[in-house]
């Protein structure tokens, strides 16, 4: 299914471009596992799922539709529930996606939005959630840990069929300071170059 163009492109270039090294083995696993499967659900987890479960969730996602992987569906949660940060939906917003306020709220910080990834692609609802919470898969899927914290705290990951360890430097470091734009948009790029080198080695 086609994304939107912008976000091809980019997969595209990232496609071919090896992971660092630390993360090579665990993209393949995935992408292994991914290839023998019919379905293949991959739940990207990290402690407040507030901004690098999110990138990996909708890069993930676009890299599958991109790849033609229709079995690739993407979700995402936390070991506890907070708020998408306002950060990482502009991020989104500047790199391809459309990402909209749907108006629902979980709590009163906890903004529900929608998401796609080009005309005619698939709506995803995208707000904070604990990762065994629905609509997560609860059964037979990858939990892909994206922050040590989690990756720790976690150390089986209920119903999962396969557990990744695949942390990311955290880009709240810079939340308030002159950096933060130009340092969420790196961590999304680098996290939607690996998710669009994986889809491409399925």
């Amino acid at each position: 299914m086609p994304v939107d163009a912008r976000l091809s492109a980019q997969l595209t270039a990232w496609s071919a471009t090896p992971p660092a090294p630390a993360h090579r083995d665990a993209l393949l696993a995935l992408a292994g596992w991914i290839r023998d499967r019919p379905r293949a659900d991959l739940l990207f987890v990290c402690t407040h799922n507030s901004r690098r479960s999110h990138l990996a969730q909708l890069w993930a996602q676009a890299a599958a539709l991109h790849a033609g992987l229709a079995q690739v569906q993407t979700w995402s949660g936390g070991t506890e529930a907070t708020a998408l940060y306002p950060r990482v939906a502009a991020t989104l917003r500047a790199q391809g996606f459309t990402l909209e306020d749907t108006g629902e709220r979980r709590s009163p910080r906890n903004a529900v939005y929608a998401a796609s990834f080009g005309p005619g692609t698939p709506t995803h609802r995208v707000f904070s959630k604990v990762y065994g919470d629905p609509p997560n898969p609860q059964r037979d899927f990858a939990a892909i840990m994206v922050c040590d914290s989690a990756d720790a705290a976690c150390p089986l990951v209920a119903g999962a069929a396969l557990r990744v360890s695949l942390p990311f430097v955290d880009p709240k470091a810079s939340d308030g300071t002159d950096e933060e734009a130009a340092t969420y948009a790196a961590r999304s790029m680098q996290i939607g170059a690996e998710m669009a080198w994986m889809a491409r080695q399925v």
